[in-house]
């Protein structure tokens, strides 16, 4: 044989024995459960559910200070120290507060587990009992992870708030659980001084800035007990009282959930079921060690990065906070000429919710394109190649071309995220197939969609490192069971071929206790079987693969059915049209008396003007752009292809549009905190646009 044929045929060979290989793999098996019948599934590498996979260790104060003592010199949390604030005038006259931020500041974890003992004990001290609930009620940042840890030691059960949260939703969570101590930012304690006199059980507020505006101390008066961290841990330090643990059964966070269909329901977690999901992940990502660095900028109100913030202190590695207004150099919060978080901290893993995806794959599309020219041209060759590779074509870009391109191309595109991704762990909403291939592709690192809920604190299925297949969720976490059961009225059943169907239940050890002072809901979708084994009737609706990996196809709240009968599921229609390049949100509306659907569609704003620009249309300003007749018919005419694409039926296909200019925020009160919409808000918001949609 010789070397050019054999060049060809061992790289064949090759291909086809690990596509073989990995199409023969199974990463989910049937599993004997007790409950209502159905289709179940658990980890292919596990027998039984995990709880822990620290000897010894069953709660998250256990696991903390084990931690701590391990890698007492290591560095644990750092911060970036402000250096400036600059006010930045736009072209249209519209002021923007830019920042300069310094390099990292670390704590060690020695350091740290110092500063948790002493403000445990600086809260005792201050009257704070342990039947008390304390809320955390600020951005992420590393006084919110020690403040949490803190209460952990006073066996305190602490209830989580959304930075974002709105008056009527706020003063909801803090009466309903009877907070006595708010633990809160300087921008959280203006809200909290708004609504002072709807607060009933509030006692202290320690503010983690170290200013307190003197608006504040007036507004408190003699009603609140108003400190700095600072100044608690001080008085902890000097004045130390002894630590009283939890069990693994005990309470440990009450975390509200964002409200996307009206006031927060309060999600009651014990350690053990925290414990169980952090675990679990542990067990799937390849080599989570004490290099790890980690960027944390998410809210940690989100039990995906209060879930990723447990695990990285459990194996030694390092925690670096950000934010998403200062993530990238391009961040619309850094100064120009500052590094943002990612390319000062350099992290090798980062947790991701798709929305942050999808921007980081619009800016990079948006800057390949303004080069245009070779630079272009050459972007899209080695996309393709590489792409091709993914896909399993033997004839794609492997070995050392894949190494040439990502030196050429791709290795400014992963200097965006530092240079250093190693691993990218996204859940909160599905992600779609082209930012996930676009991601695998440029930045090199593989992406872990998770599939979970607050009520299986974000415990249920996560993909596999070595899976590329997009539009699924992996089998189940090895916490986990996944089961189907059917769901006759909308036509899923699990003895549906070629693959069984039904809706989701998620059953195991990372399933929460129930909601909070609702015993109605708890008992209509929380069920204990036979065995002991709880379960979470998620409302998803899914089918299993033959792998034993999960696809959800459905969502049993968000269908309607149209005047005609036909059955539209929005969810499902809205992952699709937002593949647009010229759509930054999109919520469909059906009414069951029209035949029709319509959307309200957030335009793109750099997308679109570009469009405009390279097409010659004069606009003064982006709103104005977005009332032109020509740029509704392109923005309509891109959904209507993302559409056809995906093969959605005709009725599926939004008839109208009305197009904003607005972007939807949690601000705006819109989109919820992790980016999902509003939906009843946003048609109140929008009832005239609606109206005029359907009668014109």
């Amino acid at each position: 044989m010789g070397p050019y044929v054999a060049g060809v045929l061992i790289p064949l060979v090759v291909t086809i024995l690990l596509q073989n290989r990995r199409s023969r793999k199974k990463r989910g098996l049937p599993a004997d459960v007790g409950g209502e019948p159905g289709y179940a599934i658990r980890n292919s590498r596990f027998n039984a559910p995990v709880e822990t996979a620290w000897d010894g260790i069953t709660t998250l104060a256990e696991l903390f200070e084990y931690s701590c003592k391990k890698h007492y010199h290591k560095k644990l949390l750092g911060t970036r120290k402000l250096l400036s604030r600059e006010m930045e005038v736009s072209a249209d006259g519209r002021s923007f507060e830019k920042l300069h931020l310094g390099d990292y500041e670390w704590l060690s974890y020695g350091q740290a587990f110092e500063i948790v003992c002493n403000f445990s004990s600086g809260l005792a001290l201050l009257g704070h009992q342990r039947e008390e609930r304390v809320a955390i009620f600020a951005d992420t940042c590393e006084e919110w992870l020690m403040a949490l840890q803190s209460c952990f030691r006073r066996n305190v059960t602490v209830v989580t708030i959304y930075a974002s949260l709105g008056e009527e939703a706020l003063c909801y969570s803090l009466n309903q659980t009877e907070v006595t101590t708010v633990i809160c930012g300087q921008k959280e304690l203006k809200k909290l001084v708004d609504i002072s006199g709807q607060l009933d059980t509030v006692k202290r507020v320690i503010c983690i800035d170290n200013e307190i505006p003197s608006s504040a101390i007036v507004a408190a008066g003699s009603n609140w007990v108003l400190k700095t961290f600072s100044e608690v841990e001080t008085l902890g330090r000097g004045n130390p009282v002894d630590p009283d643990l939890p069990l693994a059964a005990d309470i440990a966070v009450i975390m509200y959930t964002s409200g996307s269909t009206g006031l927060p329901k309060g999600v009651m977690m014990t350690h053990r079921n925290v414990l169980a999901t952090a675990s679990a992940v542990l067990t799937i990502v390849p080599g989570l060690g004490s290099k790890d660095v980690y960027l944390a900028y998410l809210p940690l109100a989100h039990i995906l990065e209060l879930a990723a913030e447990t695990i990285v202190p459990g194996i030694g590695g390092s925690i670096g906070y950000g934010s998403p207004l200062t993530l990238t150099d391009t961040s619309n919060k850094i100064k120009k000429g500052t590094k943002g978080d990612a390319s000062a901290l350099s992290p090798t893993v980062m947790a991701a919710v798709p929305a942050i995806l999808d921007r980081v794959r619009d800016g990079v599309r948006k800057k390949v394109d303004a080069a245009g020219g070779l630079s272009k041209k050459l972007f899209d060759l080695a996309y393709s190649r590489r792409l091709s590779a993914i896909n399993g074509n033997w004839l794609g870009a492997w070995g050392l071309e894949r190494h040439f391109w990502n030196l050429l191309v791709f290795k400014k595109v992963q200097a965006i995220l530092g240079g250093r991704i190693r691993f990218i762990l996204s859940g909160g909403a599905p992600l779609s197939g082209d930012t996930q291939r676009f991601i695998n592709i440029c930045l090199g690192a593989p992406i872990g969609q998770g599939y979970g809920l607050t009520e299986t604190c974000a415990g249920g299925t996560f993909s596999d490192y070595d899976d590329t297949s997009v539009g699924r969720v992996g089998p189940p976490l090895p916490c986990s069971y996944i089961k189907l059961i059917d769901w006759a009225e909308g036509g899923y059943l699990t003895s549906d071929s070629p693959m069984p169907r039904g809706e989701i239940v998620i059953g195991g050890p990372n399933v929460t206790v129930g909601y909070f002072k609702n015993e109605e809901k708890t008992k209509e979708v929380y069920k204990v079987d036979e065995r002991g084994m709880s379960w979470f009737y998620t409302g998803d609706v899914g089918q299993f693969h033959a792998d034993g990996c999960l696809e959800i196809i459905d969502r049993k709240k968000d269908i309607v059915k149209l005047q005609h009968g036909e059955y539209v599921s929005l969810g499902k229609v809205e992952a699709v049209l937002i593949v647009s390049p010229y759509v930054d949100n999109i919520m469909l509306h059906a009414d069951p008396f029209h035949s029709y659907c319509v959307a309200i569609v957030v335009a793109a704003q750099a997308a679109v003007e570009d469009w405009a620009r390279k097409h010659g249309i004069n606009f003064g300003d982006f709103q104005e752009l977005c009332q032109k007749e020509e740029t509704i018919k392109e923005v309509y005419a891109s959904l209507v292809k993302a559409a056809k694409g995906a093969r959605l039926e005709k009725f599926e296909i939004p008839a109208k549009i009305k197009l904003l200019s607005e972007a939807w925020t949690p601000e705006s009160g819109l989109v919820t905190a992790a980016l999902k919409l509003k939906r009843d808000v946003i048609k109140k918001a929008f009832s005239q646009e609606l109206v005029q949609l359907y009668s014109s």
